[in-house]
């Protein structure tokens, strides 16, 4: 298994701003202490989501931060990311294995104990599992319970980043949990300050999470 640090995972959310604000808000993210990126554009383009993958892997090689692509394998090797992220309806892991190779990271989406041995047999490094808390930039969410994170971490042995409307008020519910980490989107996007945002965020994990792997 890869040497992954999921302590704090932002999903990117670019909705309503400009390229340059975005561009900022993922800087202040990775100086704030995120340890990995995952970019999510579920609107744009090929070449759109391209160009702005090219830039925003520029802001993550800065700070040595695996940079990893939602859903799109094609534009993952196009900018030589770290890796991708594909959910239930996207392609599957074993695809993306096959297509990036073993040396890339594909990580995937679980809500259930079923998924996540599937996505394990078909060689995914990590799971996004969740959601935890309803959120903001889904219509639809499906709720996971912690008890189902934690069946997933022992029926697996892979490790888990915990999705789903997560911020600091509320992620006191992991503390007890068996995840590596949370992944976060508006808590760190909308925040008037993102880099002090991930460095509050990043220390509540690292100082109350209980990792039992």
């Amino acid at each position: 298994m890869k040497n992954l640090d999921l302590t704090l995972y932002l999903v990117t959310d670019s909705t309503g701003m400009q390229e340059k604000d975005f561009l900022y808000i993922v800087q202040q993210a990775c100086e704030g202490g995120v340890t990995i990126v995952q970019l999510r554009e579920k609107e744009k383009s090929g070449l759109e989501y391209f160009k702005l993958a090219e830039k925003v892997k520029e802001v993550t090689d800065k700070y040595n931060i695996p940079l990893i692509i939602d859903d799109r394998v094609d534009i993952a090797l196009a900018v030589d990311a770290a890796g991708v992220h594909v959910g239930q309806s996207d392609i599957p892991v074993f695809a993306a294995r096959k297509l990036l190779g073993k040396d890339k990271i594909v990580g995937a989406t679980a809500k259930t104990v079923p998924q996540a041995q599937k996505a394990k047999e078909e060689g995914a490094d990590y799971l996004g599992v969740g959601a935890i808390y309803p959120t903001t930039t889904k219509v639809v969410t499906v709720i996971t319970e912690v008890a189902t994170l934690n069946d997933i971490v022992r029926q697996t042995n892979v490790p888990v980043v915990a999705i789903g409307g997560l911020n600091a008020s509320n992620m006191y519910v992991l503390y007890d949990s068996m995840a590596q980490g949370i992944a976060v989107v508006t808590a760190i996007m909308k925040s008037e300050n993102p880099r002090e945002a991930a460095k509050s965020l990043k220390q509540m994990v690292v100082g109350n999470f209980r990792r039992k792997q």
